[in-house]
């Protein structure tokens, strides 16, 4: 009898070439540990390329998963297991394999050609000199995986296709996992494809089996997570972005338009939201950014809710638009997917380096709220709140969530309808003399539907009068309107709810404090200062621009900040810019995630700074 081990959580790295169905392993893992009522994140990170290099480090695919009975933060940090296909995998992900880790590895990926590629020296074969206090299944999955083929009429060719099934199945029998998640995609997914089919469900089978025959194996057990009641799914941040997007639509009564051209990472709103005409949802797919802002921004003047989307390089296209937007004073949601930049840049990686744009990335005096998501979940909110803020104050709001963030995914528990607040756009309903640029005492415009009888009123990108919005070069009218937009949207800030620290006390020696996805890795390394007796605290930011009213008095409780981010030190500049505070940045651009040892490490010289 095999013996079972308990634990509270495992990190899982699988890792192969693009075109071993390796994202989709990672994804059908995920599911299933969800359904089982694991807490989990997940971090997929793969190349580029469209078809990548086959064999090499640089066209190496992952995805990472850290799932246990505990809360869980981040989709980890230094993996417990490591599933690699092949040599390039194994190069390039051994070393951040904890020690005395699990290593499943396919001896037909480790041959010469596969050696070469992957940048070994000639008869150089890890798996010829493994570590001693490493846990390996060398596990001849190619040739495994082909004799469940033998009774199934696919081409040779092919039949390699499904090891990630074969591997997968193992995986399943390895953590006690119940095969009936992943059955029931795989005929939901070939169903007209009954021959793929029977491939892919006799690789999976094959696999579990597998582990069940060999001997002195230890098996794991994870409980399941003791998780606030309610219906959970596993949701990925640009799911939830749209999610957030049609559930603001439907509270403030409004239809939703999103027009958008594909970029990588924020393609998969569009995706998504495509496929919910049934909720009313209007998608245009532009010939160009510039197009698809425009879009938005033509349907926010009929009255709907105008929403785009894009990453870095389509942002610096949509800038005039932008502009536009805030001139008419229109709602608008424009989400950037952040990516390595700037150009191309690394498109399928993750960076935190266009708040600067965000902030002050325009043409004249442009303010426009700024809001960032901090977890794949948290990605509904932001959108929601960004929606409630653009129709009720009447102005574009700009959403950051970025590559990590948008592929990555966790257990969300649904919102009930009564949880949301309410969303009240300003429309004008009385007919009569209306004024476009009369103001209430938030300095906010109301809304006229064009084609309304007696609400007749001019809009455009010229300077306007104010109240009648009249086109108008006096100067003095010119600094009273750009006073007066600025002065909107500083307004913006006494909506917010109070600023709350995460965890930590009051006063302290230091304030970890950060923004969008370093919500999790700090979390874990404050919390483990801590419990180490070090005198620190968590404050994370969803209002960027404007800044809580209540942030300055909060930041004067600690001696030092420090402020993770994946730049080269943005937020740190605003904030030493508005607060005159003593801010130190964490600063990371590797296309990678933080992990909370950098942070924790970090925390620790600080606190013992001039020791």
């Amino acid at each position: 009898m095999k013996e079972t081990q308990a634990l509270r959580k495992v990190t899982i790295h699988f890792a192969g070439d693009s075109g071993d169905g390796i994202q989709l392993a990672g994804s059908q893992f995920a599911n299933t540990v969800a359904l089982a009522g694991n807490d989990l994140s997940t971090f997929p990170d793969f190349p580029a390329e469209i078809r990548a290099p086959i064999g090499t480090v640089s066209g190496v695919s992952g995805f990472q998963i850290n799932f246990g009975s505990e809360e869980i933060h981040t989709p980890g940090g230094r993996p417990d297991v490591l599933v690699a296909m092949n040599a390039a995998a194994y190069r390039k992900n051994f070393a951040s394999l904890k020690p005395a880790g699990v290593i499943i590895v396919d001896p037909a990926g480790f041959d010469k050609k596969n050696l070469r590629l992957a940048g070994y020296d000639d008869e150089e074969n890890p798996l010829d000199n493994k570590p001693a206090d490493y846990q390996f299944y060398e596990i001849e999955v190619t040739r495994l995986n082909r004799d469940a083929m033998k009774d199934v009429d696919i081409p040779p060719r092919d039949r390699d296709r499904s090891r990630n099934m074969f591997v997968l199945g193992f995986i399943y029998f390895l953590y006690n996992r119940n095969l009936e998640v992943t059955l029931n995609f795989l005929e939901d997914k070939f169903k007209t494809k009954p021959t793929v089919l029977e491939a892919n469900r006799k690789a999976l089978q094959a696999g579990y089996n597998y582990g069940d025959t060999i001997e002195a194996i230890t098996r794991y057990r994870i409980e399941k997570a003791k998780l606030p009641a309610g219906e959970y799914r596993n949701v990925t941040g640009n799911q939830a972005l749209a999610m957030g997007l049609i559930a603001a639509a439907k509270k403030s009564g409004l239809e939703l338009f999103y027009g958008s051209y594909p970029i990588t990472p924020a393609s998969d709103i569009l995706h998504e939201l495509a496929a919910r005409k049934n909720y009313g949802v209007k998608t245009f797919q532009a010939e160009d950014e510039i197009a698809a802002i425009s879009s938005a921004i033509g349907a926010s003047f009929g009255g709907a809710i105008g929403t785009t989307g894009t990453s870095g390089p389509g942002m610096a296209l949509k800038t005039e638009a932008l502009g536009l937007a805030m001139m008419l004073e229109l709602p608008l949601i424009v989400v950037n997917v952040q990516r390595g930049g700037p150009s191309t840049g690394l498109p399928t990686k993750t960076e935190q380096s266009d708040l600067m744009q965000a902030v002050y990335g325009r043409n004249g005096e442009t303010p426009i709220p700024v809001i960032a998501a901090s977890s794949p979940s948290d990605c509904f909110w932001a959108a929601y709140e960004a929606t409630r803020i653009a129709l009720e104050h009447m102005t574009p709001v700009i959403v950051l969530s970025d590559g990590y963030l948008a592929n990555s995914s966790e257990p969300w528990l649904f919102p009930k309808a009564a949880d949301l607040a309410e969303i009240k756009p300003p429309f004008r309903k009385e007919t009569g003399t209306y004024l476009p640029y009369g103001r209430d005492e938030r300095e906010v415009r109301e809304w006229a539907i064009p084609g309304t009888p007696g609400l007749e009123h001019r809009l455009g990108g010229l300077e306007k009068e104010d109240k009648t919005g009249n086109v108008s070069y006096d100067p003095e009218n010119h600094e009273l309107m750009v006073k007066t937009r600025a002065r909107k949207v500083a307004l913006v800030a006494k909506d917010y709810p109070k600023t709350e620290l995460i965890q930590g006390p009051d006063k302290a020696e230091v304030l970890v404090l950060g923004w969008g996805n370093t919500l999790g890795a700090i979390k874990v390394a404050v919390g483990e200062a801590i419990n180490q007796g070090l005198s620190v605290a968590q404050l994370h930011l969803r209002y960027i621009n404007p800044l809580p009213d209540d942030l300055g008095e909060l930041l004067s409780n600690y001696k030092r900040i420090l402020i993770p981010e994946l730049n080269d030190g943005q937020l740190v500049r605003i904030i030493r810019d508005k607060y005159l505070v003593q801010a130190d940045v964490l600063d990371k651009i590797q296309g990678k995630p933080f992990l909370a040892e950098e942070i924790l490490e970090a925390i620790k010289k600080m606190v013992n700074y001039g020791e």
